[in-house]
């Protein structure tokens, strides 16, 4: 199959390899120095073979972007964008299974998640960000002078230009068009570059966009992977004007040392090693269905999951078993089968690097309450990169498990007894993306809420996010808030004029 934009009508992968392509200046465009392949995480199978950028294409493709600042696009109004970028919401929803069925496929997580989080949060954030950039404001001051008139100051937005958006694999959709749509909105153009695991729906946005009514050149995408291939040509690139990226902190590291030539802006959402603080005047029910979600969601594959939970130790003995209850309930398998609650990892390489994290557990003198290993699983899901749901007790707090992100559906639970000693705990890391308080005591929930060094603390929940709400990290977590008026601080430049009366 030749598209660029292959269609999935059902669960099977087509007997005829799809082929992808770059999307360039409003067209497909197939070139690549080479090809990989983009296999299913369930199963294995290949999916589509990709093509890998070379340094000429993300030229063409920035170049494109840098010339569609001048065109049509940079002589919209607000409300003339914001119009398009509902288009483009409804043509998401429009094509809603053929997006569900290309996600599942990417990544291997359940359909019933993809389809309650992945696509409709994917469609919601060109909406949000459509009222956003009606209701941006900017301030004014009145100014004394020496001569008694006076002056007036008042700002003035512009889009900041061309925007490389660098995309995770966990939340391929979601997370892409949580940067793509404030920075349209703005009026600044994007060259995206998905991650070389999930491919697919950046690549079909790219009919959406067309349809909508989007220039060529305002959305760009180019396939590839990291160091000497196209994240590193794209970041580094003289007329990108800013970078945005969410993954892992190390590729978020390399991102600011390209960035630092030129002196680009950053926005990084990074790693996180959270934790989860469970007090004994809980909702136990509540909480425990929390935090099931916290760990095991996506298995694992959250930035925003929990691999440290500590638990107030009068409760500590049946919280445990009623975790591990929960985790043994999960059941792997077929994606595209509604039964299904527990997905594979992203890859084999993935799956090395969990599994390598249960050794090391075990190494250092876990408990292992449940899990550790991987599912028995009939074909062909027996060649899928799927682990079991894990969970220990009795690790030390300088454990390589507790220290590092391991990404995988597990978490060390540790007892504690004092809550001064549990939010040192839990600040004790070199992280601070989020973590969830859970607790009846409402003062406690303040109290704490405000000493936990992170981004976003979830108070009796977790994964609840207003869209319009700063989002990011702290430490090595990030650098920077994206949601509502924060997104629209990164995509704009401010200038002032300054007007003598």
């Amino acid at each position: 199959m030749n598209s660029a934009v292959p269609r999935y009508q059902g669960a099977a992968v087509s007997a005829e390899t799809a082929r992808l392509s770059h999307f360039i200046d409003g067209r497909f465009v197939p070139a690549g120095r080479s090809s990989f392949e983009n296999r299913h995480p369930a199963t294995g199978e290949v999916i589509n073979l990709v093509p890998e950028a070379d340094s000429a294409a993300i030229d063409d493709a920035v170049k494109a972007a840098k010339r569609a600042l001048k065109g049509p696009w940079g002589k919209m109004s607000e409300q003339q964008r914001s119009a398009i970028l509902r288009k483009v919401a409804d043509g998401i929803m429009a094509r809603f299974d053929d997006f569900l069925a290309a996600e599942v496929l990417d990544t291997g997580k359940p359909r019933s998640l993809a389809s309650h989080i992945d696509i409709p949060r994917g469609a919601a954030n060109f909406n949000v960000f459509a009222d956003q950039v009606l209701t941006l404001s900017t301030e004014t001051f009145r100014m004394a002078t020496p001569d008694g008139a006076g002056a007036l100051n008042y700002a003035i937005r512009g889009p900041r230009g061309v925007i490389a958006v660098v995309c995770p694999w966990n939340l391929p959709l979601l997370l892409m068009t949580w940067k793509v749509a404030p920075a349209l909105a703005c009026g600044n153009t994007v060259v995206v570059k998905p991650s070389e695991e999930t491919p697919t729906t950046a690549t079909m946005l790219g009919e959406i966009m067309n349809e909508a009514g989007v220039p060529p050149g305002v959305y760009n995408v180019v396939h590839g992977f990291g160091q000497d291939s196209a994240g590193e040509y794209l970041t580094s690139h003289p007329d990108v004007d800013g970078i945005t990226f969410t993954g892992e902190t190390r590729t978020g590291e390399a991102i600011m040392r390209a960035a630092s030539r030129g002196v680009r802006p950053v926005s990084l959402e990074l790693g996180g090693k959270n934790a989860s603080l469970v007090f004994a005047d809980c909702d136990m029910d509540k909480a425990i269905e929390g935090v099931t979600r916290a760990v095991f969601a996506n298995c694992g594959q959250v930035c925003l999951g929990t691999e440290r939970v500590y638990v107030e130790r009068s409760m500590f003995a049946e919280f445990t078993q009623r975790l591990k209850q929960a985790a043994e309930k999960l059941k792997p398998g077929d994606p595209f089968d509604a039964s299904t609650t527990l997905g594979p990892l992203i890859s084999q390489a993935h799956r090395d690097k969990v599994l390598s994290y249960y050794a090391k557990a075990k190494a250092e003198g876990a408990e292992i309450v449940t899990g550790g290993g991987i599912p028995e699983l009939a074909a062909p899901y027996s060649t899928g990169s799927f682990v079991e749901p894990t969970i220990w007790t009795g690790l030390a707090e300088d454990s390589a498990v507790m220290r590092e992100e391991i990404f995988g559906p597990c978490c060390n639970i540790v007892p504690f007894d004092e809550e001064d000693a549990v939010i040192a705990l839990a600040n004790d890391s070199p992280y601070g993306l989020a973590t969830s308080i859970w607790t009846q005591n409402l003062t406690r929930a303040h109290r704490v809420a405000a000493q936990v060094e992170v981004g976003i603390a979830w108070v009796n929940s977790w994964f609840l996010r207003d869209l319009r709400t700063p989002f990011g990290g702290s430490k090595q977590s990030g650098i920077g808030r994206e949601g509502g008026v924060h997104s629209m601080e990164f995509y704009t430049e401010l200038r002032n004029v300054c007007v003598k009366l």
